[in-house]
């Protein structure tokens, strides 16, 4: 049977990037380094380089997402980006949003031994929550699919004239590029690439950045998502 990997101590760009809350990042990355790679969340390669590729590499979101906005994390998996961002930024609403039960039940865990009072757990798909939750400003993602893909989860869930912030890597020009059509049926307004993390992570994170108009999701979903919330109302209890 092969050894755990050893979790490194904490960089010192960990100390300035979660401030306050360093404690309870240092906790995360034990739980992931633990509790995660024992669930199969987290691969045992990914222990040693947990604080540069995993934790800080996610928490450098922060710098491109707007004060007190509301956020959905699509496809949370182990918490990345969504509980590093929560971390830094207690004056977002973040919806942890995840189909698979093993990680919910994780992500719950986390979210009540960390005290992140404005962090919400929900299972789900993408797809299947669309207008039973309240659409957000902001959709975040990271290693969840191709962007062409992802888009038509995400988007779906913005309010009008919100963003999708979805972290890639080198391949973040490519998936652009083949996926303008898609995103231009789905209500995208304007795109761009960032680079964020200067100082704190090397190399830079990116970050593909989607802004949509007034109708996110274009019109198949408009109709999709009016459908959901009538659906809703006939439910509630009179």
């Amino acid at each position: 049977m092969t050894e755990a990997a050893e979790l490194p101590p904490a960089p010192e760009q960990a100390r300035a990037v979660f401030g306050e809350r360093f404690a309870d990042a240092v906790r995360y990355a034990e739980l992931l380094a633990e509790a995660g790679v024992q669930r199969g969340l987290i691969g045992p390669r990914e222990v040693p380089r947990l604080w540069e590729r995993h934790l800080l590499n996610c928490a450098v979101l922060s710098e491109v997402v707007p004060e007190g906005v509301t956020v959905c994390d699509v496809g949370s998996g182990a918490g990345l980006p969504g509980i590093p961002l929560a971390l830094v930024r207690d004056d977002l609403k973040i919806t942890l949003l995840e189909p698979l039960l093993r990680r919910t039940n994780f992500l719950t865990e986390v979210v009540e031994l960390l005290g992140l009072d404005h962090v919400t757990v929900v299972r789900g798909r993408a797809e299947e929550v669309m207008g039973k939750m309240p659409a957000v400003h902001v959709v975040t993602a990271r290693a969840v699919a191709p962007l062409d893909r992802l888009a038509t989860w995400g988007i779906p869930l913005l309010r009008p004239y919100g963003e999708m912030l979805a972290l890639k890597g080198d391949t973040a020009v490519e998936e652009l590029k083949s996926a303008a059509t898609a995103l231009s049926k789905l209500g995208a307004v304007e795109t761009s690439i960032l680079h964020v993390g200067e100082g704190v992570v090397d190399p830079l994170s990116t970050v593909v950045r989607v802004e949509v108009g007034e109708s996110p999701g274009g019109v198949r979903f408009a109709a999709k998502r009016a459908k959901a919330a009538r659906t809703g109302r006939a439910r509630r209890p009179r």
